[in-house]
């Protein structure tokens, strides 16, 4: 049975022990247990290098701040005992003193009962004066007096010395994040430097033989790395200095030898990929050899992210991300921003959170800890959260999410309407202007782009026309994209539209079957003799759309009772079909003119279908929905979809 105490000391840890699955709970308390008390480096900043930074003591106040007291206003200093009477109708005489007193003039002249001296905001408050009085408040009596038609009170429009910040006292406290107005408060004391926690030095390294950096040419099968310029960027974010190693391959000796230099040149080492312990993943295996106690934990209970391996090497943590993005991501933020914020002395960080409604049933993995992102909306009650179901290979995720919500590892699911609690990217959540769920098109873009431009925000959810209907009917869109076809009246939309919907005309485009130019098996023929010679070829692999979208009901109208090999292939957009045949994955399948266009795949024309609105009446009048009318009515945006072979079909609104 394993052992799943934590370790007494540092070096007696068994490796054997961590080939089971751990809980997120008890994975990031050995790995903190095994790094934890350390005594952190520190060194000295100038105040302009220091932002961002964590103090490494406490810093007191080596002045008074006012040094000395100061004028808050522009007047002239009194003695407050001689305007006792002065009033509105009653007006005190007092003769000028000779001198003025501005910023950085230092008084010599005694204020004596029945004087007074001007003085200008900041400048030092003269001796025998014990208030200020307003220049408002007074009139000239000649040249060298002045009446003043008010009383005055001990200490009036005075800062005394010390009254901001007294010598001695605390300034600011050690593990303070520095920043512009902590940068203030050390500068209005004469302090040019500042001991801080020494940053965490961490080195970054890609693995993966299909890694290639951008910029540089992409071959068949391989992908560019993002994991490296984002897992660099989430580090300098949390108190890291990282320095990216580049990506090297799935060879174990380059691997090794790259992480046996980047151990002994950094205080931590976080890679990205090569955690599955499959046959092609050397990370882990090389790890035994860098230094003790080595792996802590391999693979955690959470999804996305469940190939996480902590490892400490001669005492500096060894972090090895799973390769796709948004496991990368959850699992750095979740597991590892935590450590790393410890290590660079920063206080643990603070995440903003919202309640949310969840409109739709999410499916969860029992006895793992899911992590789903998602988007925010507003409902008619509150706050809406669509999840994103990109899946853990998405780039995009994390800069179209808002925020995420947990589900825990003891339930199979999350059921639709259930209200969840959505911790947020950023510390303040603005919910869009204008909210557009359903189907996806190209040519959307085309229109919700002078709305960006104006400063207004989008979000656009692509759920299929059926699900974008249904969000509209609950009053979580403004307009929802469809292009649905009724069997009984051969009429797009409008039949599907129930009370609170308007119909917004949008654009008419042709869908058709797409293949590859040259394909005898389709060239020359039309739709529906292209589909039964498909059928009728055993090697022809279609790819098909997903349930609930427009383009999946014309192709199941072609298909029939039949089910190709590939039909089960779903994709969610048009362009995914179009790559799968590019691509060579698939030898056909159903998508929209433009897309076929811009792919150089051969086209067969078989319905030009409407792509309209669904608008919720209620919402119609907002400015943004507003703005969305005109665009979508505007000549420019006309001229832009026919460009892109849409044919524009609008009324006005």
């Amino acid at each position: 049975m394993t052992n799943t105490s934590l370790p007494k000391d540092r070096n007696s840890i068994d490796q054997d022990q961590f080939l089971t699955i751990l809980s997120r709970e008890e994975a990031l308390e050995r790995f903190e247990a095994v790094l934890f008390p350390r005594e952190v480096s520190t060194e000295q900043r100038k105040l302009v290098e220091a932002v961002g930074c964590a103090l490494a003591r406490d810093i007191l106040s080596p002045i008074d701040v006012p040094p000395f007291d100061r004028s808050n206003v522009d007047g002239f200093a009194v003695r407050s005992t001689d305007l006792a009477s002065a009033a509105e109708f009653a007006s005190v005489h007092l003769i000028l003193n000779e001198e003025v007193i501005a910023c950085g003039t230092a008084p010599t002249q005694l204020v004596l009962p029945d004087t007074a001296t001007p003085i200008a905001t900041g400048g030092p408050i003269p001796r025998g004066a014990d208030a200020v009085v307003m220049v408002e408040h007074t009139e000239p009596s000649g040249e060298h007096a002045i009446e003043v038609r008010r009383s005055a009170f001990p200490g009036q429009f005075v800062s005394f010395a010390g009254s901001d910040i007294a010598r001695g006292e605390a300034l600011l406290r050690a593990g303070t994040v520095i920043g512009s107005r902590e940068i203030g408060m050390l500068a209005a004391c004469g302090i040019a430097e500042v001991p801080t926690r020494r940053s965490v030095r961490v080195a970054v390294i890609s693995t993966g033989d299909e890694l290639v950096q951008p910029g540089e040419p992409l071959p068949p099968a391989a992908i560019y790395d993002s994991n490296g310029a984002i897992v660099v960027a989430a580090i300098n974010e949390n108190g890291g200095n990282a320095v990216f190693w580049g990506a090297i391959p799935d060879d174990e000796e380059k691997l090794e030898a790259a992480m046996h230099r980047a151990l002994a040149e950094s205080d931590m080492v976080v890679l990205s990929g090569g955690t599955s312990k499959g046959a092609g993943d050397v990370s882990h295996r090389i790890i035994a050899r860098l230094g003790q106690p080595g792996i802590i934990c391999h693979g955690v209970a959470l999804k996305p992210g469940k190939p996480l391996c902590l490892a400490v090497c001669n005492d500096k943590p060894v972090v090895i991300l799973p390769g796709f993005p948004t496991s990368a991501m959850f699992t750095f933020h979740d597991m590892i921003v935590p450590v790393l914020r410890r290590l660079a002395g920063l206080p643990p960080r603070s995440d903003a959170t919202v309640t949310a409604k969840v409109p739709v049933r999410i499916a969860s993995e029992l006895g793992r800890t899911e992590f789903v992102m998602v988007s925010l909306v507003e409902g008619a009650d509150g706050l809406i959260a669509y999840p994103s179901g990109k899946g853990s290979g998405a780039v995009t995720s994390f800069s179209q999410a808002d925020g995420f919500l947990r589900i825990d590892a003891l339930a199979d699911q999350m059921p639709a309407g259930s209200e969840a609690k959505v911790t947020l990217f950023t510390p303040h959540v603005r919910v869009p202007d204008l909210v557009i769920v359903g189907s996806h098109c190209t040519g959307l873009d085309l229109v919700t782009a002078p709305l960006a431009h104006t400063g207004l925000t989008v979000r656009s959810i692509a759920v299929g026309s059926l699900g974008g209907l249904a969000a509209a009917k609950r009053g979580e869109c403004d307009f929802a994209p469809i292009h649905l076809l009724d069997d009984k009246t051969e009429t797009y939309n409008a039949p599907f539209l129930s009370e609170g919907l308007d119909l917004v005309p949008g654009w008419r485009r042709m869908q058709g079957i797409v293949f590859k130019k040259g394909d005898q098996r389709f060239e020359g023929l039309n739709a529906e003799q292209a589909v039964r010679s498909a059928i009728a070829d055993p090697t022809c692999i279609m790819v098909n759309r997903n349930q609930g979208a427009g383009t999946r009901i014309l192709i199941d109208r072609l298909l029939g009772e039949a089910r190709p090999d590939g039909y089960w292939n779903q994709p969610r957009s048009h362009n995914a079909v179009a790559a799968a045949v590019t691509q060579g994955r698939a030898d056909w399948g159903m998508t929209i003119a433009p897309v076929a266009c811009a792919t150089d795949l051969g086209f067969i024309p078989f319905a030009e279908e409407h792509y309209d609105f669904a608008l919720v009446a209620a919402r119609k009048e907002r400015p943004a929905v507003r703005a969305f009318l005109d665009a979508l009515a505007s000549h420019h945006t006309r001229a832009a979809l026919e460009s892109a072979g849409f044919r524009p079909a609008f009324d006005s609104q």
